[in-house]
């Protein structure tokens, strides 16, 4: 890999790096301890949940064989500069991995705890179709000329697809219902401080190497973080704003006056 010219700013880097993986591996959590303590997940858009899960399922490939795979990176230098640094950081590599387990550990709380009448759309699961076989097309071609930095844009490009696609539906659905219970905001707002950070990180190699070539090297890092402030900034107009959580009476749980204002959610759904 490329060096660092000035060692603070290399200090900065990996701070914030780390900064970023720390915000963004906590900003699971909150949904994760909201769930449990609700013993519901009324209110989570499951289209949010698997979209997401083939994101980071194809950000963490794309890490860990740039950071890992001395064939892709010699790949990557052939096409950005030998003097280019690889736009991948142990951070990232173990962000995605995580992500990737908590994803699923929340989509086993779908499984177990109250859900209404809430499931995966159509929509979302012919989505989930065509991106994992476009994968499947580009990873064979790959496998013939061994165009390995090509097949991992393909990832990239389809974890940035999901980026924007996934958010989409929990903000409708938030719409729909002028709520956002069961939906946690805390996680929203560390999802928003790390994509800022994140973005951070990505200036302060540029400014080191002289160079911006790292933004068109990653763009998928790039995305991340563009999209994920615009999607945050929108949820918390609707949590903060648009639809501020209502005051609840002695005699009715949370949950309950949830289930009454919804016309999405059954009224026979059970109460824990």
């Amino acid at each position: 890999m490329a060096s660092w010219n000035s060692m603070p700013l290399h200090v900065t880097y990996e701070v914030v790096g780390w900064l970023v993986f720390t915000l963004w591996s906590i900003s699971f959590y909150p949904q994760v301890i909201l769930n449990y303590r609700r013993k519901s997940v009324v209110g989570l858009n499951f289209d949010f949940e698997v979209l997401n899960l083939t994101k980071h399922t194809c950000y963490l490939i794309y890490n860990a064989s740039l950071y890992f795979n001395s064939t892709v990176q010699k790949q990557y230098k052939n096409k950005y500069g030998h003097n280019e640094m690889i736009p991948v950081a142990a951070n990232d590599v173990a962000f995605s991995s995580h992500a990737v387990l908590l994803t699923l550990f929340t989509i086993f709380q779908i499984a177990i705890y109250d859900r209404g009448n809430q499931k995966v759309s159509k929509i979302a699961s012919g989505i989930l179709f065509v991106a994992w076989s476009v994968a499947a097309v580009c990873f064979f071609i790959a496998l013939s000329n061994h165009h390995w930095l090509w097949l991992l844009s393909i990832f990239s490009g389809i974890q940035v697809c999901m980026t924007v696609i996934k958010y989409l539906p929990q903000a409708v659905m938030n719409y729909r219902r002028k709520s956002t219970e069961g939906w946690s905001n805390g996680n929203i707002l560390l999802d928003f401080s790390g994509s800022i950070g994140n973005y951070g990180q990505m200036v302060i190699q540029s400014i080191d190497q002289g160079s911006w070539a790292n933004f068109s090297g990653d763009i998928g890092k790039l995305m991340i973080s563009l999209v994920s402030v615009f999607y945050n900034i929108l949820f918390m107009i609707q949590h903060y704003i648009l639809y501020r959580p209502k005051k609840v009476s002695n005699s009715e749980t949370p949950l309950e006056v949830e289930i009454n204002k919804s016309s999405d959610i059954p009224a026979v759904a059970k109460i824990v």
